[in-house]
């Protein structure tokens, strides 16, 4: 399964509380996006709260898109990417 790297802006910031209902809205989004064949991996918060990094598994840009529009979150951009480990080379 190809892997793809999503970036957002959240202009006012991304504010999920640290309890069961953060935790209840997250997995929604994984609910949401199983129906399409994607699975959130995990996400990159910069300190400010208005930029992710996302890494998810899905079938084609277009899924991962249609996956973000279905839970209401932006989408700026959508790169596929290959994991580089400085491991890989010893």
């Amino acid at each position: 399964m190809p892997r793809y790297m999503v970036e957002r802006t959240f202009p006012d910031g991304l504010h999920i509380p640290m309890n069961s209902e953060g935790a209840a809205a997250c997995q929604s989004v994984v609910e949401r996006n199983a129906d399409l064949g994607v699975t959130w991996v995990h996400s990159y918060v910069s300190d400010d709260k208005q930029k992710t990094y996302c890494l998810y598994d899905g079938p084609t840009p277009e899924a991962i898109r249609q996956a973000a529009e279905r839970n209401g979150l932006p989408v700026d951009r959508i790169s596929k990417v290959a994991v580089l480990d400085p491991y890989f080379y010893q």
